[in-house]
């Protein structure tokens, strides 16, 4: 009998975790980014897809040819590592796309207009990587 209740008790306490632990937390892609300001609110830059993208994980967004996005940060690339971006896309013509964030590679766009430079430098934790 104490070890059915023993029993209960624990899928109790680990159904309860399961309710706050939400995402999964993926493989950093970098261990410093550049943002407009300390908190990465603010868009560093405006830039247009050169082409398509589908996004390889949940870390990353799809884009299209044309299709705009604010630039929020940029990680600095590891050695060997490709360099990616992190922003939201926004275009009227994708508008099923649009408030959706993630990382996508920065040899795909074209800045087009710049906001602010991106001088703050920043360690990434591992809620940069954070998948839902």
């Amino acid at each position: 009998m104490a070890q059915l209740l023993h029993f209960v008790f624990l899928i109790s306490v680990l159904g309860s975790m399961h309710h706050t632990v939400n995402g999964i937390v993926m493989e950093k892609l970098a261990n410093k980014k550049l943002c407009a300001d300390e908190d990465c609110a603010y868009a560093i830059s405006l830039a247009k897809a050169e082409d398509d993208y589908i996004a390889v994980d949940c870390r990353f967004i799809n884009i299209r040819r044309g299709q705009l996005i604010y630039v929020y940060s940029k990680l600095l690339p590891e050695e060997g590592a490709g360099e990616f971006w992190f922003g939201s896309v926004y275009s009227d013509r994708f508008v099923d796309q649009m408030g959706v964030l993630g990382y996508f590679p920065s040899n795909l766009v074209k800045e087009t207009h710049v906001f602010n430079k991106g001088k703050t430098e920043i360690m990434t934790t591992d809620m940069d990587f954070h998948c839902e």
